[in-house]
Formats: structure tokens, sequence, C-alpha cells
């Protein structure tokens, strides 16, 4: 096994695994030997790999991509989709951001507004935040009970798994910073005046609740980590780092696919173009 795999086999979460995010590094310095040079040279490899492989993707017109991003605030989900997917044909990307739902989602089940969002065939969507936070946000400021929390579990792997059914590769990842590493990312929102957009006093109203959330991404990941929508715990305290890493991981799954251009259903030998 390379050293790639090694890493990424260590961040995929095994089904049913007990997880304890405090005890997992959010700053993985062995990838690339911590070399930031030569890690970047290998993501602008992958960025072709990627273009090459979401064209086949789009030209093939089987299969779907959905990748999941969630995190604390901070841990850099906006520049991820950015770095990641950077120069990938936007006709074949989408990114999905999911808010606090309206009085019309509310009024459906949780996962209407998600069912909307997936992608169709030959198209990646990147789902910035997503049906998670109805097993994240709801559970930490009890807005339903732990009975209801169990129940979403079983259908939300049930939803995922459907997709899978129907075509679609699912990949979900988990940016893991710590709360010191937060907290030096709201202090550089604070005092740069270009950032003030970016900070809303509720991240410091949720920062306060940073063990319930902790505690919650553990469980969600031990009950929805399946083999058909793994988990990936991605350190992100290096934004380089986490990058590459995501990158490698699409990249993998992306070739596993054994992807190839369609022919053309006329005969191409005989046209002639004066």
């Amino acid at each position: 096994m390379s050293f790639h795999s090694k890493i990424i086999d260590r961040c995929r979460v095994k089904s049913k695994a007990t997880i304890h995010l405090s005890k997992l590094r959010a700053c993985e310095t062995k990838i690339m030997d911590g070399n930031k040079e030569k890690a970047l040279k290998e993501l602008e490899a992958l960025h072709g790999a990627l273009q090459e492989l979401q064209g086949l993707l789009y030209a093939e017109h089987k299969h779907k991509i959905l990748i999941v991003l969630q995190a604390m605030d901070t841990a850099g989900k906006d520049s991820t989709i950015r770095m990641v997917f950077q120069g990938v044909n936007p006709q074949g990307v989408r990114v999905a951001s999911f808010k606090v739902p309206t009085q019309e989602e509310r009024d459906h089940d949780y996962l209407w507004r998600i069912h909307k969002q997936v992608p169709v065939k030959g198209e990646i969507v990147i789902f910035n935040r997503s049906h998670y936070e109805d097993v994240l946000v709801d559970r930490v400021h009890n807005l339903v009970s732990s009975s209801e929390i169990k129940r979403r579990y079983a259908q939300i792997n049930n939803f995922e798994q459907m997709l899978a059914q129907e075509g679609a590769v699912i990949l979900k990842f988990f940016l893991h910073i710590d709360k010191d590493e937060q907290r030096k990312r709201l202090m550089e929102r604070l005092e740069d005046p270009k950032k003030h957009w970016k900070f809303a006093l509720s991240d410091v109203a949720e920062r306060e609740l940073w063990s319930k959330y902790m505690s919650a991404y553990e469980d969600v990941m031990k009950n929805t980590s399946t083999p058909w929508a793994p988990w990936y715990i991605i350190p992100s305290s290096k934004k380089w780092c986490r990058n590459l890493i995501i990158a490698r991981v699409v990249v993998d799954a992306l070739k596993r696919l054994k992807m190839k251009y369609p022919k053309n259903k006329d005969d191409l030998s005989k046209v002639v173009i004066v």
C-alpha cells in the first residue's frame, strides 16, 4: 500500500467505529514529508487528473458524484471547494449550500430540500453543509428527541443507499480542526476588516457548544459511515494538507469507476470535412 493510500485509509471511518475526535490529529505533517511545495505540485497534478475525469464523467453520463462537506465554523469548507475543484468545467460541477431552513422547508420532511439538490447523471455536486445539520444542530440545541435522532440516522443511511443504488458515488468529509485553531481563525476575521463579512456573532455562541458538537459528530460518523457512503476525517489545520488529501480521495474514487468515453453512433470514418 502506497503512502497516499495509507493516509486515505487512515482518514476513512470504518462502519460502527467509535470515534474520539479529541485524540485525532487536526494537523497532519507527515504527508509529503511536511514539504508544502512538493504537496502543491502534487495538488496541481491532481487538478489536471480531476479535470480529465470530470470531463469523462460528464461525457459517459452514467455515474453521479455527491461530495458532502461538514465542519465547525472556520474549518474551510468554502476554500476547500475553491482549491480542490480549481479548473473543473462548471457545466458539470455544482455547489449546493444549506442554511437555516425556510418555513416552506420546515413544513416538509427534513430530506425534502436535500433530495432536490442531489446530482444527476454525469454531474458532481458538492454539499456545503447538508442533511447532517439535522442530526447535528437539532441534537446540540435539543430541537428533537434522542429517539428521533436515531431514527434519522437510519433514514439517512437508507436515503444514501438509494442514491448509491441509482449510480451515485458518495464521499463525505469532516474537516477536522481543534478549538485552538478555530480561535486563531476567528481572531483573524475580527482583526482583518476585509474578513468581517465572514464573521457572525452566532459563531461565538456555537463555539461555546464545542464539546456538544464534537460528541454529535462522533455519533454521526459512527452511525452513518457505510460502505456506500463513507466518512473521511480530514486533518484541516494545514490547508494545503487538507486540500491534497481530499483531492486524492476524489480522484481515486473517480478512477475506480473505470469510465470510458462513449462511442459515436454514426460511422465517422466516412466523414469528410471540406
